[in-house]
C-alpha cells in the first residue's frame, strides 16, 4: 500500500508517473469521493498509510487497490493465492529484503525476472531490487497481505538449516566431550550454533504448519523430519556425532535430568518464533543410536477450539451437545493417536464452562491452559497418578470431569463410578470406532453394569487431508475406488465431485493442504445398555452398528470425497479400520 504523496512509478524504469492513490481509486470507481473524504481524514489524524486505511475500513479490498493500481501503470496483477512462483527464481531476492521491499521473483520471462510488487511507484525499491537480482526485471502488482504470506510460506530455511548443522559438527569435534560446555549455554549465548539450528528448525516448521518435530538418530547420520498434516516429511540429514548436543539442550531447557540417557524422559517448554508464543511438549526415548526427541508444537495464539470448528455435521453436532449437557454421565471420545481427540474434549469443556459450573481435569501432559478451569498435570514419578487425582477431584465438589485417558481399570471404574453419582465424565480411550469402545471398557474389567449405566455416548473421529485448493483437479475414481463406493452408495457416480490434487509448491508437493475431521457418534439407548447389562459384546457392536447405518465415519469419509473436499484415496485410508470391521 502506497501513500497519498506521488511517487515515481517503477513500472518502466526511469520513468516518473505522479499517482495519487486516492484519485486513482476514485477516478476507477473503487471507491467513492466521500469515501476518500473519511479516509484522507483518518489519515492526518493517525498519519497511517493511506491504503492501509482504506482496507482496513473495509471501504476497498487489497485485490481491488492493486487491480486499480495495475491498470492505472498498465503492468500486470497477479493473484498469489493462484500463482506458484519458481522456487529457484525466488533464490535471487533474500527473504529478509523480499519483506523490506514488498518484493518477490515469480518466474523468468522474456529472459528477464518477473517480480511481484506491492508498490511498484516505490522507485528506491525498484532500483534496490533490481540491483539485488543483478538481471532485467518485469513488474507486476500484487496484494501486499497476499506477498506477505507467500514470503511466510516459500521462504524455506532448508539451506539456513544443512548450514548450521555442519557448523555444530565442526565445532563439535570428533568426540562427544565438546558438548559439555552446553550446559552453559544461557540467554547471552543466542549464537551458539546448536541454538541457532533449534531455532531455525522451529522457524521452519511452523511456516510449513508442522506439528510435530522429529530428531531420529540413526546408524549413519542423523534424520530431521516434520509431520505435516498427519504425515512425516525428510528435512534434513546431518552427521550424527551432532545428536548428543541437540538431545542435551533441548533437556536443559525442559527441566529435565541431563544425566539420564537410558531412560525415556517428558518435558515441555516455551519458544518464541517470529513474534508467536509457541508451546512445544517435547519426549525423548533412548534408541540403538541415540535419544530419539520427539516434540508437538502448540501456538498460544491459536483460538480456543469450538464445537463449531469441528466440522461436525449439524444434525450430529445437535445430539452431542444435547448428551454433553445432561447432568451426569460419561462421554467417550475415541480414536488412533493424533485423531484430534484432545481438540474434541477442549471444544467441549469451552462449551461447558461457565461461573456456575465447576471443571476440574486431570491430563497427561496438559495441552492447553483455559481460563476458569481448574486442570491437573499428571505426574507418575511422584505417585500423581491419574487414579490418585481423580479420587481427590471427587472431594473438590466438581460439576465436571475431565480425565485425559482412560489407561487402566483403576482409573476406569472410578471414572465410571463418577458418572454414576452426578458428575459429568469425559474422557478418551483408544479404539477403532464408537461401537467398540464401550466394549474395551468390559475388557479392562469394569462391571457390566457400570457401563451400562454409566456411558452416555461414544464420539469416534479421524482426521482426513484436504486436497490442496491450488491444484486440485478432476477425477475418475479408479476401478478398485469405484468397488468401494459402490458397498455403501448406489447413486450415480458421474454427480459427485470428486477431485485429487496435483502437488504444487503451496502444498509442498502432496496435493493436500490441512486436514478435516470425520465423526460417527454412538447414543447409548435402552436397547444397547440392555446388552451391555448382559456383557454380550458381539451382540451390543451389531446393534451399535445398525444404529449409527449410514452415518458411520466410513459414510462421512465418502461424503467429504464427494464434495470436493478430500480424495477418494484419502477417504479409503482414513475409513479403512472401519471399513474392515
Amino acid at each position: 500500500m502506497q501513500s497519498e504523496s506521488a511517487k515515481p512509478s517503477a513500472a518502466t524504469p526511469g520513468a516518473r508517473q505522479k499517482i495519487r492513490l486516492g484519485d486513482l481509486l476514485v477516478e476507477q470507481k473503487v471507491i467513492s469521493g466521500a469515501d476518500l473524504e473519511v479516509a484522507l481524514a483518518a489519515q492526518k489524524k493517525s498519519g497511517r498509510r493511506l491504503g492501509r486505511i482504506i482496507v482496513e475500513s473495509g471501504l476497498a479490498g487489497e485485490n481491488d487497490i492493486a487491480q486499480a493500481l495495475a491498470r492505472q501503470l498498465t503492468i500486470p496483477f497477479v493473484d498469489l493465492r493462484k500463482f506458484n512462483p519458481d522456487q529457484t527464481i525466488l533464490q535471487l531476492l533474500p527473504e529478509t529484503q523480499a519483506r523490506r521491499f514488498r518484493a518477490i521473483p515469480l518466474a523468468r520471462r522474456d529472459g528477464d525476472i518477473f517480480v511481484g510488487m506491492a508498490d511498484p511507484t516505490d522507485l528506491f525499491a525498484y532500483d534496490e531490487v533490481a540491483r539485488l537480482i543483478q538481471e532485467g526485471i518485469q513488474l507486476a502488482v500484487v496484494a501486499e497481505g497476499d506477498l506477505l504470506s507467500a514470503i511466510d510460506r516459500l521462504y524455506r530455511r532448508t539451506d539456513d538449516i544443512h548450514g548450521l548443522t555442519e557448523e555444530l559438527a565442526r565445532d563439535m569435534g570428533d568426540n562427544e566431550a565438546s558438548i559439555i560446555g552446553l550446559e552453559a549455554l544461557g540467554e547471552g549465548q543466542a549464537d551458539a550454533p546448536v541454538v541457532r539450528l533449534l531455532q531455525t528448525l522451529f522457524e521452519d516448521a511452523l511456516q510449513v504448519n508442522a506439528s510435530d518435530l522429529h530428531i531420529e538418530p540413526q546408524e549413519k547420520q542423523l534424520v530431521i523430519r516434520f509431520r505435516i498434516d498427519g504425515v512425516l516429511h525428510p528435512q534434513t540429514e546431518a552427521d550424527l556425532k551432532i545428536a548428543p548436543a541437540l538431545a542435551l539442550r533441548l533437556k536443559i531447557v525442559s527441566g529435565l535430568d541431563i544425566s539420564e540417557k537410558r531412560l525415556p524422559q517428558d518435558g515441555r517448554f516455551a519458544v518464541k518464533v517470529r513474534g508467536r508464543t509457541v508451546d512445544v511438549r517435547l519426549s525423548t526415548m533412548p534408541t540403538q543410536y541415540g535419544e530419539s526427541v520427539v516434540m508437538r508444537l502448540l501456538s498460544q495464539g491459536d483460538n480456543a477450539p469450538t464445537l463449531d470448528t469441528l466440522g461436525m455435521p449439524p444434525a450430529m453436532l445437535t445430539r452431542f451437545r444435547a448428551i454433553l449437557h445432561r447432568p451426569n454421565g460419561l462421554v467417550l471420545v475415541t480414536g488412533p493417536t493424533g485423531s484430534g481427540k484432545t481438540t474434541t474434549l477442549y471444544a467441549a469443556l469451552g462449551e461447558l464452562n461457565d461461573p456456575g459450573t465447576k471443571i476440574i481435569t486431570v491430563e497427561d501432559p496438559v495441552e492447553y491452559r483455559l481460563p476458569g478451569i481448574n486442570q491437573v498435570q499428571a505426574n507418575d514419578k511422584i505417585d500423581l497418578s491419574f487414579a490418585r487425582v481423580l479420587r481427590a477431584m471427587l472431594r473438590q465438589d466438581p460439576d465436571v470431569i475431565l480425565v485425559g485417558e482412560m489407561r487402566d481399570p483403576e482409573t476406569a471404574q472410578i471414572a465410571l463410578r463418577a458418572a454414576m453419582t452426578g458428575h459429568l465424565v469425559l474422557s478418551t480411550l483408544h479404539t477403532n470406532d464408537a461401537a467398540t469402545t464401550p466394549v474395551r471398557l468390559l475388557d479392562m474389567g469394569v462391571p457390566p453394569f457400570m457401563v451400562a449405566t454409566s456411558v452416555q455416548g461414544v464420539l469416534a473421529q479421524r482426521l482426513v487431508r484436504k486436497v490442496c485448493a491450488h491444484c486440485r483437479a478432476p477425477h475418475a475414481p479408479t476401478p478398485q475406488e469405484t468397488v468401494w463406493l459402490g458397498r455403501a452408495f448406489a447413486d450415480n457416480l458421474a454427480e459427485a465431485g470428486f477431485v485429487e490434487g496435483q502437488g504444487c509448491e503451496r502444498c509442498h508437493g502432496t496435493g493436500y493442504s490441512g486436514r478435516a475431521a470425520i465423526h460417527e457418534l454412538l447414543e447409548i439407548n435402552t436397547a444397547l445398555a440392555e446388552s451391555l447389562a448382559r456383557s454380550e459384546p458381539a451382540e451390543f457392536v451389531v446393534q451399535a452398528r445398525a444404529a449409527m447405518a449410514g452415518h458411520m465415519l466410513r459414510d462421512q469419509a465418502i461424503a467429504l470425497a464427494r464434495a470436493g473436499v478430500t480424495s477418494l484415496a484419502e477417504a479409503m485410508r482414513a475409513s479403512a479400520q472401519d471399513d474392515m470391521n
